[in-house]
């Protein structure tokens, strides 16, 4: 069991942020920091940054939802999809991961926060079979758009949106990316930074819509 003196404490910004799911975020906050270093789901020094670097962050995608399916590919830890559960509880999260260790976690985590709105789906998303298509995908820290396109896109209906956050080069992996935009069809493509006002650290987000 870690020792979770060094978490972060609270900001005050996650009142605004989560609204009244805010304790059911705090839950998951509270268990990530107890066990996610000994389950491998976050380093040593993620604590002291786990609101601000990790929650906050995932926490600033949850309006860009919408009341559907939506896909977290690579989910892991639940960083973004437990997160996004806990805050739209309108929306139906399906965490996709291949790991049978995270994949416990996601599922014993979704039962521990009170989620009914969860799939947990073990499989790489390029092996995974859905029941249907996704009206939304969106991924956290997996690999370069040219990559991840062609794993989240085929998942997703025509119409649907890609929603995939990314770091502060994203409009050089959008250049990069041109070719494999258009081969999935992509339109509507933009990076958006969320949380501008808001937080010191902003979201950067792909979004694009599949035609």
């Amino acid at each position: 069991m870690t020792d979770t003196s060094t978490l972060e404490v609270e900001p005050a910004v996650t009142a605004t942020i989560f609204g009244d799911r805010l304790d059911v975020v705090r839950r998951y906050v509270a268990d990530l920091a107890q066990h996610g270093e000994e389950l491998g789901l976050i380093g040593p020094l993620e604590l002291p940054r786990l609101w601000t670097r990790h929650v906050i962050n995932c926490g600033l995608l949850a309006p860009l939802l919408v009341s559907g399916r939506v896909g977290d590919i690579g989910s892991g830890a639940g960083l973004p999809g437990l997160v996004l559960a806990a805050a739209r509880p309108d929306a139906t999260l399906v965490l996709i991961e291949p790991m049978e260790r995270r994949v416990d976690w996601l599922t014993a985590e979704a039962e521990r926060m009170g989620l009914d709105n969860v799939e947990v789906v073990r499989a790489r998303a390029e092996d995974v079979q859905l029941d249907g298509w996704l009206d939304q995908a969106t991924a956290r820290a997996v690999s370069a758009l040219s990559k991840l396109i062609p794993l989240t896109a085929p998942l997703v209906k025509t119409g649907g949106q890609l929603l995939l956050m990314k770091g502060a080069r994203v409009d050089d992996e959008i250049a990069a990316a041109r070719k494999v935009i258009a081969r999935h069809h992509l339109i509507d493509v933009e990076a958006r930074e969320l949380g501008v006002g808001l937080v010191d650290e902003t979201t950067r987000v792909f979004v694009a819509t599949l035609d």
